[in-house]
């Protein structure tokens, strides 16, 4: 009798954890290495949040709170919501969770029986199907075209549902490629939604906040208030208030759908991290103006990297517009030698030899579900950046 269960033998390690561990581990070894790798901001935690977290340690705020959640967080949350997205909810309709991933687990472990569908557009966030293995389900993947800067289409996502279909899983801007949706696009998807009453519709929109060039975000719930009552709106601090470490996710959703993830969450982790979500309540209710300069930061830095991948022979890199990531095609480095006699048969071979040669860490496409790319996080200093394309230009100029 084998000791593990046989769900866990369906999933693999989450491989942007992989990679950023190969590349801190190599720098451990003294080897120069520059990470792309790593899904976070730079960026220090802003201070008036870090006050909030001392401040409830010195007033002895140090206890158990309620399963998903303090109440008071859970009323900032509302109020976020409301202020961000015009969707009102109440605290019983509220989950928090330790990180957003926790938060998309929950609602997951808690709806899924085996034979449930769940659609995920590729490129996608690599633990959205892990996820749904992990919970029984069966993930349908749908490819996205670089035509459409990898975006679903309302006809690609009409094409897929069944009746087996569960959930939705909806990213934007999206881990991997940086896309945002605009209104018009989510209004095409959400329409198709309306015919498909058993469609559930899971939205992850932890990079809200992040966008440039005058990009609009809107969530699903929002366009089409006829879904609200089957959509459960997932987001977090760990992004946009750089405070990835803290471990605070959220979403809002039925009321009944919220209940299953408390019982989930009841038995497994408990309540978040106390002080986390008294610091993650002054996030939300606090000043927010380092956004906007966080945000001219990354937009210049994504147009550094755009500009100097897209000046390499044989890779096209499209501008997203939002989060901080670039995923560039390789299509025509694939088949290539390198110098020692390797041969480039996919974008795993490449973010390999990539990091061997040259001590650059990206993540292959095929972790994300499309190839033959590769994502870079420009989440890093512009000279770091900078050096980073200059060792990728030089390695892509070495192939035969």
């Amino acid at each position: 009798m084998s000791l593990l269960s046989n769900s866990l033998s369906k999933v693999k390690p989450s491989p942007t954890i992989a990679m950023s561990s190969l590349a801190t581990e190599l720098k451990a070894n003294g080897r120069d290495i520059i990470s792309l790798s790593a899904g976070e901001p730079d960026f220090d935690t802003p201070d008036h949040i870090k006050a909030a977290a001392t401040q409830a340690i010195a007033d002895g705020k140090t206890k158990y709170t309620a399963p998903d959640g303090l109440i008071e967080l859970k009323a900032a949350i509302c109020r976020k919501f409301n202020r961000d997205n015009g969707l009102n909810y109440e605290t019983e309709q509220i989950s928090v969770g330790t990180g957003g991933k926790q938060v998309l687990y929950n609602a997951l472990i808690a709806t899924i029986n085996p034979g449930d569908e769940v659609i995920i557009p590729a490129p996608y966030w690599v633990s959205y199907p892990d996820m749904v293995l992990l919970a029984g389900g069966t993930p349908t993947i749908v490819q996205t075209k670089a035509e459409y800067s990898y975006k679903l289409t309302a006809d690609a996502l009409r094409k897929t549902i069944s009746d087996k279909t569960k959930w939705f899983i909806f990213n934007s801007p999206s881990n991997p490629t940086g896309a945002g949706y605009t209104h018009h696009e989510l209004r095409e998807l959400t329409e198709v939604l309306l015919d498909y009453p058993h469609v559930w519709v899971l939205t992850d929109d932890m990079y809200e906040h992040l966008s440039y060039d005058g990009f609009k975000f809107a969530t699903p719930a929002q366009v089409e208030p006829k879904l609200y009552g089957r959509t459960l709106t997932c987001n977090g601090v760990s992004k946009a208030y750089a405070m990835t470490g803290w471990r605070i996710g959220f979403a809002g959703g039925p009321k009944p759908l919220i209940a299953a993830m408390r019982k989930v969450q009841s038995q497994s982790t408990s309540n978040p991290c106390t002080i986390s979500q008294w610091a993650a309540l002054e996030a939300l209710d606090g000043p927010t103006n380092f956004l906007a300069s966080n945000n001219a930061i990354f937009k210049r830095r994504r147009d550094l990297v755009v500009a100097a991948l897209n000046d390499i022979e044989d890779i096209t890199c499209p501008t997203p517009e939002g989060a901080f990531y670039v995923y560039p095609s390789i299509v025509g480095i694939i088949g290539k030698q390198t110098n020692t006699g390797k041969i480039i048969a996919n974008d795993e071979d490449f973010a390999i030899e990539l990091l061997n040669q040259t001590g650059v860490a990206v993540v292959f496409g095929a972790a994300f579900g499309l190839s033959p790319n590769f994502r870079v996080s420009y989440a890093t200093s512009d000279a770091l950046l900078t050096e980073a394309c200059k060792r990728i230009a030089k390695f892509c100029a070495t192939l035969d």
